[in-house]
């Protein structure tokens, strides 16, 4: 006799097959990349840089994302810049992921600048007038006094005996080639120093704060945390404005405030145990490799000083490398 199969269990064994099928058919998908944002820019051109990667531009407020300011940017396809000039007005896609930010389209509006908010000319953040002679390589860091991320003094003569190694930035600073990229690099590099067998016996990272008046230690506090920071080696600081300005100005760090948030370059400084600068690294393309092997080489420089104590500081020979040659 012949068995009839039962009809839920053929409509069962038909799903399983379809299934089976569309399965098949769509693999499961990969994970997804790193998160990427794109905005709609409009600006225009102050200035094209002679790399052809490099446009610095006055841009209007970015929704959600960053206040009006005039900065540079890059373009991964340099032909977007193919004509371009100084003065020219545009409107493109800003690509920002969590550790990179570029131009991704652009289009030429016309020579006459886009109907942005008027700016005022930018201040720099700078309100003692002082002699302040630049400092180069070479020459004593003179001291300065902050406050930390815990709320305590911080003077730079404490570090004296430690290669010391410091950079500005400010909490709010939201495009991750400037102020993100050098907490970044801060964190690798204390991260490969701590588990290096010849690095110096006593070393600092020092981040200092360009926006005192908002980034409180509290504030500092939390982006520290957040940085995953080793306070034993690394610290956040704030401090008077008088401090903050003076440091920057001689070392060649500009700032200024600028339709509500900080126009700035970049400036990363090594220092030697006997007190000395070893290397003022400009922009953000330094490698934290370079950066590392920069904080060893300046441990074995202050040796070469005290050979030396009776010559002038400014005569004292800069150690030679590569970060030397990052001008």
């Amino acid at each position: 006799m012949r068995i009839l199969p039962n009809k839920s269990c053929g409509r069962f064994l038909g799903l399983v097959c379809l299934a089976a099928i569309l399965t098949a058919c769509h693999p499961k998908a990969a994970p997804p990349a790193a998160s990427m944002q794109v905005f709609a820019v409009k600006g225009v051109i102050k200035e094209l840089e002679p790399d052809g990667k490099t446009a610095i531009i006055r841009h209007e407020a970015i929704t959600g994302y960053m206040q009006a300011m005039t900065m540079p940017f890059e373009v991964r396809d340099t032909n977007l810049l193919r004509g371009l000039k100084a003065g020219d007005a545009i409107s493109f896609k800003l690509a920002v992921t969590p550790s990179e930010g570029w131009i991704q389209s652009l289009t030429k509006l016309g020579s006459a600048a886009p109907q942005l908010a008027p700016q005022a000319a930018p201040q720099p953040a700078l309100h003692v007038s002082r002699a302040l002679e630049p400092l180069g390589v070479g020459d004593k860091l003179p001291d300065y006094h902050f406050t930390d991320e815990l709320g305590q003094p911080v003077s730079l003569s404490q570090f004296k005996g430690q290669v010391l190694a410091f950079t500005f930035f400010f909490t709010s600073c939201p495009f991750p080639e400037f102020c993100p990229r050098m907490t970044s690099n801060f964190g690798q590099a204390e991260k490969q120093l701590e588990t290096m067998t010849n690095a110096p016996a006593h070393w600092r990272l020092l981040s200092i704060s360009f926006d005192p008046a908002h980034d409180t230690p509290a504030r500092l506090d939390t982006y520290a945390r957040a940085a995953e920071y080793d306070q034993t080696h690394w610290s956040f600081l704030t401090g008077d404005e008088d401090q903050v300005s003076g440091l920057a100005e001689q070392i060649g760090e500009n700032y200024w405030h600028e339709e509500g948030s900080i126009g700035h370059n970049l400036r990363t400084v090594v220092v030697d145990p006997s007190g000395h600068i070893r290397q003022i690294i400009p922009g953000n393309k330094w490698t934290v490799a370079q950066f590392v092997q920069d904080i060893v080489q300046a441990e074995g420089a202050s040796h070469l000083l005290e050979g030396s104590a009776s010559q002038n500081h400014k005569d004292v020979p800069a150690l030679q490398g590569p970060a030397s040659q990052r001008r």
